[in-house]
């Protein structure tokens, strides 16, 4: 995106705004003009900047993206990619049987869990089913530790003073 026509605009209306009060004013419009011409881009690509994040954020997976080519700012759009199932083992290797028999459970899960474990699934490429046989292996692995009950190595005692 050239800006020079947007940059020459404000330029002509800051000398035509002087042209009124004299040489003087017009010789400081005209002084001013000239150099403000970096802090005008910087201002204007980053106009386009936050209004390229408020785009991307309304959009279902897409990306709006301001660059700069040169001096220039160049908007790019990134359209948003349909994920491919990724194919996984339901199972880990080395929690499958001799015979790799798969047993079959129904859990219930209230429905905002349910959409937080898809969205997580989602965000590792893996299926639901594959995430939560992660999630269970992990779990099971896990050193079997008690909750805290607020006493022992972790109690702070004290007082303050103020």
């Amino acid at each position: 995106m050239d800006l020079s026509d947007y940059v020459d605009a404000l330029r002509n209306s800051l000398t035509s705004a002087a042209a009124a009060a004299g040489e003087q004013a017009r010789e400081t419009a005209r002084l001013l003009a000239d150099t403000m011409e970096p802090a005008v881009r910087l201002t204007v690509t980053n106009a386009l900047s936050d209004m390229a994040a408020e785009v991307t954020a309304a959009l279902e997976g897409g990306l709006v993206d301001i660059r700069l080519r040169g001096r220039d700012p160049e908007v790019v759009v990134v359209p948003p990619v349909p994920h491919e199932p990724v194919e996984e083992p339901d199972l880990e290797d080395d929690d499958a049987d001799e015979e790799g028999a798969v047993a079959r459970i129904s859990l219930r899960l209230p429905e905002p869990l349910k959409a937080r474990a898809e969205a997580a699934a989602a965000a590792s490429g893996v299926s639901l089913n594959a995430w939560l046989v992660r999630a269970v292996s992990s779990a099971v692995r896990a050193p079997n530790t008690p909750p805290s009950s607020g006493r022992g190595p972790r109690r702070i005692s004290g007082f303050a003073r103020s």
